[in-house]
Formats: C-alpha cells, structure tokens, sequence
C-alpha cells in the first residue's frame, strides 16, 4: 500500500495498475507459487478459478481483498478519466485510510477543499471533485465500464507522450514492410498460378496419348464392358457430350475446387413482396450451390446459420430443409413478424455470408386496432372552456402495440358519441382530426358549445377505444379564470357554499347550509354553528376513487346537483350554485397529484419521481444468520431509524462466502418476503380455503402468540422498501414475492371492502353462498344480519351481529346486498383491523400515503409484485446471447425446447437461480436489468452454473437433450438458494 501511494503521488498510479492488470493471467496460474508481492494493483487482476487449492476462509478474505482493488482502480480511472480530477488529489485522497468509494459519497462539499487547496487550479479541481462526490451517490460502481476507461487513459497518455515524431516514423517503417511482404506474396501467388498451369497443360498432353492395350481391351471383351446391355456403350473420348474438354476439365475443376459448398452461389429467395405487415409468419428459401454452379445436396443444416435482428434483439426463426430423408438444397427459414421496423437478416454459409449479407427486410404496422388504441395523458375527467376547441391526443397501435398509420376511409374512421349526464339527450359537438405523419400523431380537436357536463364515448369504427370512455366538464370562460386562480393560490383557503339534500342514500327534510373547502391533497365537507363553530362532515382525498357525479337541478334551491362519493364512504348529495368552479378545481388538482395522467404507466412514473427526492445516501450493511431467518432479519432492522431504511443495503450471510453485489440482497428479500407471506413458513397470513395452494394470501386474525403485530408493521416496511428500492431504478429493483388479497390492497390505499371482493379472496364462499343470493329469491331463507363463528371441531363459538342490532333484523331480496356488503366488511376488514394498520403504519415509514393512493388495488399489486406471467416469445425477444459456435447454437435451440414445456413454478425457480428472484419487473423481461443473459460455459456434460449478479445463465455443452434437460432440472431445483465461491 505504501508503494502504491508512493506511486500515485508521482502520477502513474493508473500505469501501475493497469500493467498489473493486463499481466492477470500470468500472475493467477503461478503467481502464487512463485511468491509475488500482493500489491493492490496484483490483487485487482488475480484469478481466484485458479486457487481452487486454498482454504475456503483465506480465499474468502482473498476475495474481498481482490474486489476491494478492483473497485480501487476503477475509481482511480473513474475520477480522472470521467470527472478529470487530477491524480495528485487522488493520491492525497488515497492518504485516507481506507479511501473508497463509499467514503466519496459520504463527504460534503466543504470537506473536499482540502484535498485541492495545494493546487495551482484549485477552484477548477474543487468543482470537478464536488460534482464526483455528489454523482457517486447516484450511480453504482459496478455498473462502471473499466475496460472502456483503460482504453480512454491508454489514448490519452499516448497522445501525449511527447514522442510524436519517433510514432509517424515507426508508422512509415511498418507500412514500408507491410507493403514489402504484400508485393512478395502477391508475386508468389502468381507463381504458384503459373506452375499450376503449366502442371494442368502437361496433364492434358499426356491424357491425350494414352492408348489402351490389347490385353485391357481384352479384359473389357472377357468381362463384357463393352456389351451396351450393362448400360455402357465402347469406353470413347468423346462420351459424356463433353469429350475430352468435359473430362479434363473436370479433372484439374476437382482438383482445385471439388465439390464443396460455395457460399457466394447460394442464391435467397424470398415468399414475400414489399412493403408488407406485420402480423404472419415469414417464409424464404436458401438454395445451396458449388461454385461449378451444381445444386449441393445436404441431409442436415448444421452449415446453414440464420440470424434475425430487430433493433438489436434477436429474432427466433426455425430451419428446415426441403426434404430431410433424401437430402436436399433447399433450407426454408421462417419467422413470424409482430414488431414493425427494420428487420437485419443475416445467412452465413460455412461460416461466410452469402451474397448480399445481411439483407434488410422493413416491415410496416398493421391496421389500427380500436382495441389498444386510446388517449394519451388520459382522464377520466376533462375541463373544457364552452366555445373554444380542445385537443385531446390519440396515439394509434395495431394489434401488436406498433404505432399505426391513420387512414381515413368510410368503414373505419374516428367518431365521437356525447350525451348530457343531467337529461340524457345526446350532444353533437364540432370536432376535427388532425394527423402529423412525421410524429405519427393524431390530434382531435372537440368544440363544445354549452356548459354541462357530458359523457363521451370514442371508436374507432364500431369499436370503443381502451380508454374511450371520459367525462366533459364544460365551464364558462369567467368560470375557468377562477379555477385557474385557485390553482394559483399559495394559501389554499378556497371555499364555495352547498346545500346538504342527502347523506347515505337518505334524504334530510331541510337542506343544511355546508361549506366544500378544497385544497390539493383534500375535500372537506364543513357545516358552522353559530357561523364560528366549524363541524367537518366528511373528507375525501383528491385521488382517483373520489367521484364526482352531476345529477340535475334543484328548483327549491335553483342550484346544479351533484353527488360526491369514494369507495370508502357513504355518497353525499350536494346542491352548489359553483358546481362547475369545485368539480373543475379539483379534477386539476388530482392531476396535478398523479402527474398529469390516469394511466398505470403514467402513474408510475410519477411515483418514481417523487419517492427519489426522498432518497438518501449511504449503506447499511446487515449479517443475516439463515437459521430462523424472518427473526433474526427483524432484530437485525428493529433499531433502523426512518433514514436507515433509506439507505442502500448490503447483505452478508454469516457462514456464506457471497459478495453482495445486488444478488445476495435480491435473494434476501426474496426469502424474507416468502417468510412472511407463505402461510405454510409463517401464520402471519392465510388462505381462506386452505385445499387451494395457489389462493391469495390475507392478515391472519388467529396467528399464535409469539407473532406478535410488530411482525406486520416489519413486513410493512420491507414492502415499503421494495417499493422504494424499485423506483430509484431498475438496477435497484426489489419485487415483493407474494399473492396479496385484493380487499387488504384495498385497504391500504383506503378503499371500502364489498362483497365484491369475494370472488378473488374466498371463492368458495362467493360461489356456496354469495353467488346463491345474489341469484335467488332469499326471503325464505330466514337470514339476519348477523354471522355465526364456529370453533374448528365444529361447535358454535358466537353469533355476531353485523350491524346494530343485527340479530334482529332480517335479510330480504330488497337489502341483501347490503347484508353481503356488511359480511364483506366484516369477515374482510373489522377482523383484521389492528393487523392491517399496523401493516400500513411500516409501509408509510417510507412510502407516504398520498402517493399509494393514485393506484387503484390491481395497480398496487402489478406495482409491487411485477407480474407472475412468463412469456416465452417476451423471453426469447428479450434474451441476450453470448456465443455464436454451431454447438452452442445446437444447445440454445435445445434450451427454447425445454423452457417452452417449463411450468409456471418451474420457469419461477428458472428466474430465481439465474437472477435471484422468482418474479419478472411490470414490463417482463424487457424491464429485466442487467438483461437476462445467456452465455456459453467451456465444459462437457456439467451441471449449468449462474451469476445472478449479472443476471447470467451459463449453459455447458452436452451429448443429448435428455442429458441438459436433467441437468438443467437438478441446478435450477437444488441450487436456487445460497451464495458462495465456486
């Protein structure tokens, strides 16, 4: 260490460490036995393959030591070749006893100058260091490309080495020589020629006086040679039709060329004419031939490699000849076509392309789909101005989500359907479209004349839109100028006088006089006694389950209607003379709170947004002991303050050799997450019928003793930092393993639990009971608002009533869905309140609860657990291919094969063994980052091996399919847990 300081103090810290490093291989095969000196730069290059032989604790120790230098030189290269900090001020950072990259992050501004005060351009290499400091709170060192920043140091150290004459002269003798050997060998090759030449024209001389002899023709006679019934005529010069001339020249032809297959003859023959859609599978031919212009007849296609790339990404395509059994030379190769673009299609031949490789193919979009085509920026409420035009953004796809050309024609074109809410009578506005075909984007202008409010319905055809179903607020030009100065207002103080005419569906005799206070996060319903005393009513938050509905008119109070309601409270009917300004106001601050759009993706990425400005830097590190993990992970965290749960963590388990480099802390929450959710590990949560393994797991109200509601508050906080962790990007990404009912998501973003929620939760209750009243007359029955709990050896335990007084009041046909709503609330909620609020009190240590409430519960869940959905053609599109060898091409088709028979929990343990959890991103493998990879492995018959740090799988070579599928099997079910050094 002190001669790598010495070294840096003296500017050639990074020649040092990178001669070690390129000297890598020499130093791991015998470095060790020679007795090497273990400088850092010698440590950054060691190969630990080759020190199979050392004890498992110093190799551990030699592993960390090795990936400490490593992370040393990249951050030497990094700071100066990246942010252009002088290598001084590295070397008096390096004076720091061990100086990393953590400890960079970890510094401020003003505790920098130091290192930089002795500098002639001190300011300049303060602002470098200042902006390094605060970049590397954002980024990961390992995702730094230290080969590419070698390569940058190596040309600039050249460039300026001062030795520019003695490099042009150097540059002179090698072209000199160059061009010395190129004449030499350009005149040997013309010898050669000659000689062969002149060797093919003596041939011919000598062929051409040969004579038979009287005992061969003889023999011939005697043998019948010459007898035309064996199918031969008298052997002759000129038989074959080309005489001499065809046999010589076949003779010296076979000589030089032979029979082999030429690449540059083969000739492409396509199925297809351009332009064409997408939406087929796509057929063309390879014809082989010899360079004589002969077909080459072939039994397999093992010379035959086709590859098909759209925008960088493999396409799968299949190959086969025409004819298998006798052999043929014609090999048919077909894809099928779904994304539009540019397809590259290159055909190699014996390992050389063919003529005119690789070919480009465009394929165009296909007709518009009414079905996934729909608005951009979506609401479920527009505020428009009466008399001016508004645009509203219509992005077109076909049926495979390609961005389609608009073609108006009289069968298919965009059409728009209005009617008045209040009076049902339809509406025709003026519209117009508007198409850029440079920006392929269609733009339809509404003009709506008259203030109300309509309900609109888009299509395209016959067909209504994915999201052609909206709202149209429209207001006056004087009633848009006081939202817009609402909106405006620092102090949200902004208030508008209603008249109360119902509550819970139950009308009041006089009309209380209440006060709607609106602000961005809140709507407040008041009433005032005595015109001081405020009394709140009801409050609903601005977000998506709040409702707005316009009735009507009031003729005692002359005023509009509109009835507000969410999915967690009773509706209230409200009559306001400013219905428009309030409905208007807030539809802009529910907007402004979900980033300006309604969809998932949209909404997401809002989110992402807002929980990075709560990030804050820094590493936890945490040593799990694997026996009786879900405890000793809580008493690991149970001292983390709010900011430790901020803080990247880093995860080491005690007895284990892994290096945590995002794999070990995937695999962490993995078995945390499958702790806490599985009921079969813990009875934190249950399936309601537990016959179905598969069932969504719900907060267990019965769970013993010793789980007590700490552990839920825990596990609340391990969502929350998956969530957190996934939107700080996707090399972060953490999914939450679990299948979450769908009334406790509903729960946790303050939603109201109804029957409805059965069908997903308990759907043997939903079709014995639920689905039968629903169905059927009830008022025999001799039901009651009440429920009855029995022990679990069958004995009634208690009769609970559902409502008060419940016991007493009966079920009827008129209010019996009421009485599923109150089971539902029941069974689904109040038994499990203290749980889910302590869940939920964890989860909003990180996640605040303003921002889970723009997600509906099915949004949550995609939001947390990603999808559990495995495509094969999204796998295969998305897969990264690391060889190209012919036998490792005949082990990737074998491992399409196998995956494409893999069940679902089959592919899960596939993803958890290759990148450390058993669920894909929401956008499946695409979102996958790194990409999944597939790499060739140089070893015969072995058991695959992964890297779930890189996301790599590395596949050996095998003798047979059924071999790689046993050995794939046992790899993937035996070792999709645990991290050590192989």
């Amino acid at each position: 260490m002190d001669l790598l300081l010495y070294v840096m103090r003296k500017k050639n810290v990074v020649n040092v460490m990178i001669g070690m490093r390129w000297g890598s291989k020499r130093w791991g095969r015998r470095g060790w036995m020679c007795g090497h000196s273990f400088l850092d730069g010698d440590l950054s290059t060691v190969d630990l393959y080759y020190l199979y032989h050392l004890p498992s604790d110093i190799k551990g120790s030699l592993a960390a030591a090795v990936n400490n230098a490593k992370d040393k030189v990249t951050l030497v290269l990094w700071l100066s070749q990246v942010k252009n900090v002088n290598f001084d001020v590295i070397a008096r950072m390096f004076h720091v006893a061990d100086f990393n990259f953590d400890k960079l992050q970890r510094y401020e501004d003003d505790e920098l100058y130091g290192f930089v005060s002795d500098e002639s351009d001190s300011v300049g290499q303060y602002k470098n260091l200042v902006q390094a400091a605060r970049e590397s709170r954002h980024i990961n060192l390992r995702y730094i490309d230290t080969n590419s920043l070698l390569n940058t140091y190596r040309a600039a150290s050249y460039s300026s080495s001062g030795s520019s004459v003695l490099v042009l002269f150097i540059k002179f003798v090698l072209i000199t020589l160059i061009s010395i050997v190129a004449l030499y060998a350009l005149a040997g090759l013309v010898f050669v020629a000659f000689i062969l030449f002149a060797m093919s024209v003596i041939a011919t001389s000598l062929r051409q006086n040969i004579r038979f002899s009287s005992s061969t023709q003889y023999i011939q006679e005697r043998l019948g040679l010459n007898n035309p019934s064996f199918g031969m005529g008298p052997v002759s010069r000129d038989s074959g039709g080309g005489g001499e001339t065809a046999n010589n020249k076949s003779w010296w032809w076979r000589l030089f060329w032979g029979h082999n297959l030429f690449p540059q003859s083969c000739v492409v023959k396509w199925d297809w004419q351009e332009p064409q859609m997408v939406g087929s599978t796509m057929s063309f031919n390879i014809e082989l031939f010899r360079k004589d212009g002969k077909p080459f007849v072939t039994k397999d296609t093992n010379s035959i490699f086709v590859e098909i790339r759209h925008h960088g990404n493999k396409v799968a395509c299949t190959k086969q000849l025409e004819s298998e059994d006798a052999g043929s030379n014609k090999v048919r190769v077909s894809f099928t076509v779904h994304k539009s673009g540019t397809y590259e299609i290159s055909i190699m031949v014996s390992g050389r392309h063919v003529k005119n490789s690789p070919f480009t193919k465009v394929f165009e979009p296909g007709p518009i789909d009414a079905a996934r085509t729909g608005f951009t920026n979506y609401c479920s409420t527009i505020v428009c101005t009466a008399g001016q035009s508004h645009p509203l953004t219509i992005e077109t796809q076909d049926s495979f989500g390609n961005p389609a050309l608009y073609k108006a024609d009289q069968n298919n074109y965009f059409k728009i359907r209005v009617v008045e809410t209040e009076t049902n009578v339809r509406y025709v506005p003026t519209t117009q479209l508007i198409y850029n075909p440079d920006r392929k984007q269609l733009t339809m202008h509404i003009n709506m004349e008259k203030e109300g409010c309509y309900q609109a319905t888009v299509s395209y055809g016959d067909i209504k839109l994915r999201n052609g179903d909206f709202t149209i607020l429209v207001i006056s030009k004087e009633d848009m100028a006081h939202v817009n100065k609402n909106l405006t207002k620092k102090r949200h103080n902004i208030w508008y006088e209603a008249r109360l005419l119902s509550k819970d569906h139950e009308s009041t005799d006089k009309a209380k006089r209440v006060y709607v206070y609106i602000s961005p996060k809140q709507l407040t319903l008041k009433e005032y006694y005595l015109k001081i005393i405020g009394k709140k009513l009801f409050t609903w938050r601005v977000c998506p389950s709040t409702k707005f509905h316009f009735d009507g008119h009031n003729s005692r109070y002359d005023c509009p209607t509109m009835t507000i309601k969410d999915c967690s409270q009773p509706p209230v009917h409200l009559a306001a003379k400013d219905r428009g300004i309030i409905a208007a106001t807030f539809t802009h601050f529910l907007l402004r709170n979900i980033g300006g759009s309604e969809t998932f993706q949209d909404k997401q990425l809002y989110f992402c947004q807002e929980i990075r400005k709560l990030q804050k830097s820094g590493t936890v590190t945490l040593k799990i002991d694997r026996s009786n993990l879900l405890y000793r992970s809580y008493r690991c965290t149970k001292s983390f303050s709010e900011s430790d749960w901020y803080k990247n963590f880093q995860l080491h388990f005690i007895g284990e050799h892994g290096l945590d480099w995002g794999g070990v802390r995937r695999e962490w929450f993995e078995v945390v997450c499958t702790e806490l959710f599985d009921p079969s590990r813990s009875p934190l949560f249950v399936r309601f019928s537990k016959e179905n393994s598969q069932g969504l797991v719900h907060p267990n109200p019965l769970r013993s003793t010793e789980f007590k509601l700490r552990y839920y508050e825990f596990a609340g906080k391990i969502v929350g930092k998956c969530l957190y962790d996934s939107a700080r990007g996707s090399a972060y990404r953490q999914l939450v393993k679990a299948k979450l009912s769908r009334s406790f998501l509903a729960q946790l973003i303050g939603l109201q639990v109804n029957y409805r929620y059965f069908e997903t939760d308990d759907p043997d209750l939903y079709k014995t009971k639920v689905r039968y009243i629903l169905d059927n007359n009830i008022d025999d029955m001799e039901l009651t608002f009440s429920e009855e709990e029995y022990t679990p050896d069958g004995q009634l335990l208690r009769v609970v009533d559902l409502i008060p007084n419940g016991s007493k009041i009966p079920v009827t046909n008129d209010n019996k869905v009421q009485y599923l709503n109150a089971l539902a609330q029941y069974k689904l909620a109040n038994n499990v309140r203290e749980e889910v609020d302590t869940f939920l009190r964890g989860l909003n240590t990180l996640i605040p609860d303003n921002l889970l409430s723009i997600f509906d519960e099915n949004e949550l869940e995609l939001l947390m657990c990603g999808t559990g959905n495995y495509s094969i053609a999204d796998f295969k599109a998305n897969a990264v291919i690391d060889g190209a060898s012919l036998s490792f091409q005949r082990i990737l088709d074998w491992f399409w094969t196998i995956v494409a028979s893999f069940t679902e929990e089959q592919m899960a343990r596939l993803l958890q063994f290759t990148t450390g959890c058993s669920q894909l991103p929401p956008g499946g493998f695409a979102d996958l980052n790194p990409k999944f990879q597939i790499s060739f492995a140089p070893t015969y018959n072995a058991l695959p091996t992964a890297h779930t740090c890189f996301n790599q799988l590395c596949l050996p070579d095998y003798g047979s399919i059924e071999h790689f599928h046993q050995s794939l099997l046992i790899a993937i079910n035996e070792g999709s847990q645990g991290f050590g050094l192989v």
